[in-house]
């Protein structure tokens, strides 16, 4: 670069490299530059540390807290769903205690006959209005996931091969969720 080119950068204000990088000027330490942290930062970073600290202790114990609680409650729904299904079936009980004295005294069959099917009915009824659904199993095909296969007999016809021929204890489900499985028999 001239003389004359000095003079006119100069005049506007436009520094001069002169080839030289500004990294190179400054011998590479970026580190001279840094101000020195001073008393009140320290202080000041050592007070955030120990808000932090005391934020997440707060959390962790909430945090315990909140699982007590939930463990708690689970608790107590699961007693209050048996306080309802029980409270439900006093009356079917109710209802066995008055046939009961009936079977003593009446020498009617048929009245007692109907009086059990009515208190059948009526333990039927408030048990499936809980969510109870009796499995149906006969004729259909054996699955070892819904099924409990006590024996294999012969079957009678060649289309009930591996199909339920007869059921010797019902399954039972909850709102489509197996609490029994039915114990059946498996044509071969």
């Amino acid at each position: 670069m001239t003389e004359k080119d000095m003079q006119a950068h100069e005049q506007e204000n436009i520094p001069v490299n002169n080839g030289i990088n500004a990294d190179e000027n400054q011998g590479g330490s970026t580190h001279l530059n840094e101000p020195v942290a001073e008393e009140g930062e320290v202080e000041k970073l050592k007070s955030e540390l120990a808000e932090m600290r005391d934020k997440y202790l707060r959390s962790v114990a909430e945090f315990d807290n909140f699982r007590k609680r939930t463990a708690k409650e689970k608790l107590e729904l699961i007693q209050t769903a048996n306080k309802e299904v029980i409270t439900a079936l006093l009356d079917v009980l109710d209802d066995s205690e008055r046939a009961s004295k009936q079977l003593e005294t009446s020498t009617d069959i048929q009245a007692i006959k109907d009086g059990v099917v009515l208190v059948f009915n009526k333990l039927k009824t408030t048990l499936q209005s809980k969510g109870l659904k009796a499995m149906e199993s006969i004729n259909q095909e054996f699955d070892a996931d819904l099924h409990e296969a006590i024996t294999e007999i012969p079957a009678p016809t060649p289309d009930m091969a591996g199909k339920v021929i007869d059921e010797l204890q019902k399954g039972y489900m909850i709102n489509d969720k197996i609490i029994r499985h039915p114990k059946v028999v498996v044509g071969k």
